[in-house]
């Protein structure tokens, strides 16, 4: 196929979802499930088109991912993360620790998976969607009392990296049968991750932050291209120098959206677009690795582990994760360990075992592809009608 076919493809795709989108808004569902119907709809031997490329898609899909990150930092404000990064952090790191071994546990009695391959999987579901949980708190136009809304948005946004980093290592370890990976070796490098991340976002944010508001460009519309360079630069100059990209890509973000004076209101219109655009392509695109055929012939098996993490799992893992936090009310933890609302990141992250050639890793991405439905479904309808029943919406 041409290259100008592909491209007027997925332009008209994007068209037709972005179209679906104020519909769907007014029946309550999320952006994920129209784009990753477009591409299910038209792709993978329907109207005599097929795409299959796991390489391309995981590529595809890790850049958008690493975008959204980034939109998400520089839509956070300091007074956000003051009220949430104490819960929020234990929820991003100690929560996913929780949620992988919990989940994992329950799947080795579930699945015909092996240990490791059953903690992959908790891994690559252990994380929120920073992209799912904004939009349907934004579609509802809920804000919660007790900064829940915030602590849920901050866990969302921060949560990925350390299950992307787990992701990695689990599926370096199933590749590798004959490498052994210690705790210790584990533990240095999630923190390597962390601090040079970290260190590497909040260097180039500075920088960036630093050269606008010293130079002042007259044409303000090189503004947002210099920050998207800075970006980057940042997320791949981390993970150049063994840094987590989404860490240093959020982080950036942050210092970026927060410290700069000039072309503030530009530069936050242009990279909503982008976010937009970024999550268009990556659902979409999703949509068209699929075949349905082959898709809904694992659909029953994902229903017990989709049951399992959503009322056991992520219920458990949130409240040993409060346990250092005695004075936060029952409600709001009850409220966050049912929201924890899943969406493209962890087919994306699945993806990472299927292009590397983990056994079972297909049939792992079609069961994460109903999971995903299935939180996104009743957890994303849940959110409205439990908030008021536990009286946690702020009129």
């Amino acid at each position: 196929m041409s290259t100008e076919l592909i491209l007027l493809g997925m332009a008209m795709l994007i068209a037709i979802g972005i179209l679906l989108h104020h519909p769907s808004k007014t029946l309550g569902l999320p952006s994920l499930l129209i784009f990753i119907g477009v591409g299910l709809l038209f792709g993978n031997g329907e109207l005599n088109f097929v795409y299959d490329d796991l390489a391309l898609t995981s590529f595809i899909g890790s850049l958008a991912l690493n975008v959204i990150v980034f939109v998400g930092g520089l839509n956070t404000s300091k007074a956000s993360i003051q009220v949430a990064y104490k819960e929020g952090g234990v929820l991003s790191t100690i929560g996913v620790l929780f949620t992988t071994v919990i989940f994992g546990g329950l799947l080795y009695y579930i699945t015909d998976f092996n240990i490791l391959t059953c903690l992959l999987f908790a891994a690559v579901v252990s994380s929120t969607d920073a992209a799912a949980v904004f939009s349907i708190l934004e579609s509802k136009k809920l804000k919660l009392k007790e900064s829940t809304d915030t602590i849920l948005e901050f866990e969302s946004a921060t949560n990925d990296p350390v299950a992307l980093l787990l992701v990695a290592i689990l599926t370096e370890m199933l590749v590798n049968t004959n490498q052994q990976v210690s705790g210790l070796s584990i533990g240095i490098e999630l923190v390597q991750q962390i601090i040079v991340g970290l260190g590497a976002g909040y260097l180039i944010g500075w920088c960036c932050v630093w050269l606008l508001n010293k130079i002042k460009l007259e044409e303000y519309g090189l503004i947002p291209v210099f920050i998207l360079a800075c970006f980057f630069i940042a997320a791949y100059g981390s993970d150049l120098l063994g840094g987590n990209i989404l860490v240093s890509s959020y982080v950036a973000g942050v210092f970026i959206g927060n410290e700069l004076k000039r072309g503030r209101e530009v530069s936050k219109h242009f990279f909503n677009s982008l976010s937009w655009l970024a999550q268009a392509l990556m659902f979409i695109i999703l949509g068209l690795q699929f075949f349905p055929k082959e898709l809904f012939a694992d659909m029953w098996s994902a229903i017990i582990p989709a049951i399992a993490l959503i009322f056991i799992a992520r219920p458990l893992a949130v409240f040993l994760s409060y346990l250092p936090f005695r004075k936060v009310s029952f409600k709001k933890k009850f409220f966050i360990s049912a929201i924890g609302l899943k969406g493209a990141t962890p087919i994306v992250f699945a993806l990472i075992p299927a292009s590397a050639g983990v056994a079972g890793s297909q049939e792992m991405v079609h069961m994460v592809f109903f999971i995903v439905l299935i939180s996104v479904v009743l957890q994303g309808w849940a959110i409205e009608p439990l908030s008021n029943k536990l009286g946690l919406v702020d009129k």
